[in-house]
């Protein structure tokens, strides 16, 4: 099986920032991944951060009751607090199981990867991804960050937004090149927005990643509010061209009325909250 996998790239302001929170976050992520106990020497050298740094950081974290240290003194695993965070999260993350279900059912009727976005500041980011089994794919991550204007879930965003809005954002959003036919002229650009409002879709014609092919549609929103949602259909060019493209947007509707319905039924509960 050929996969070509491609890491989550362009991390948006701050996403890659080396900040004490990010650090704090790093040390728990790299927990989170450990079945055994650790020591301080050992999570230091994983991280690549100096071992004061690492100390005091573990000393936050088992203050706050997220680690406790071994009867050792000298190893850390995770404490109380964390493992029932992990706990709860499980077990009331039906919102998100729901809409992974809906991808699901998309990517087992046309054979393809699919996935949410929304728009984060100037890119857009993939909230979940559901993969295809086929041979050959493109495996961008969840929390992958790809620019507004060369994504059809950007296109969708953009052409939804009013003209002030979008010269606003884009004119601090450089039109940067990712492949040769990426659109980084304003003008043609404004003109495929155009395009993407009169037929209620966009593509992505290898404009990010040579040989992919996107077919996106926005999530409708609540009356008088924009969509900051999209699901889209990932692809090799060879198995989906863009003439064959409006072929996916039954299946792509559907899904996009069904999040909505996931959307609207977890507002309340949010705002009860």
């Amino acid at each position: 099986m050929k996969t070509l996998e491609i890491p989550p790239p362009l991390q948006g302001a701050g996403g890659g920032a080396d900040t004490p929170l990010t650090r704090l976050f790093g040390l728990l992520e790299a927990v989170a991944e450990r079945d055994q106990p650790f020591t301080l020497q050992s999570m230091a050298a994983e991280l690549g951060l100096p071992k004061p740094t690492v100390h005091r950081l573990l000393a936050q974290l088992e203050q706050a009751a997220l680690l406790q240290r071994q009867g050792d003194a000298r190893h850390y695993a995770a404490g109380l607090r964390l493992r029932r965070l992990a706990e709860k999260l499980m077990l009331n993350d039906s919102f998100n199981g729901a809409r992974r279900m809906v991808l699901r059912s998309v990517v087992q009727e046309l054979g393809e990867s699919c996935n949410i976005t929304a728009l984060a500041g100037s890119e857009v980011v993939y909230l979940d991804r559901v993969e295809t089994a086929a041979p050959l794919r493109f495996y961008l991550h969840p929390g992958s960050r790809v620019p507004v204007h060369c994504s059809a879930s950007g296109k969708l965003m953009l052409a939804q937004m009013k003209p002030a809005q979008r010269r606003r954002l884009l004119g601090h959003v450089p039109l940067d090149a990712y492949t040769g036919a990426t659109i980084t002229d304003p003008g043609a650009l404004e003109q495929e927005l155009e395009q993407v409002r009169e037929q209620g879709y966009a593509l992505d014609r290898e404009e990010f990643l040579p040989g992919l092919l996107c077919v996106a549609v926005s999530v409708p929103a609540e009356p008088g509010r924009l969509s900051n949602l999209c699901v889209a259909v990932q692809a090799p060019v060879m198995r989906l061209s863009p003439e064959r493209a409006p072929q996916v947007l039954p299946a792509l509707r559907r899904a996009a009325e069904a999040l909505a319905r996931i959307e609207s039924d977890a507002m309340p509960r949010a705002q009860r909250a």
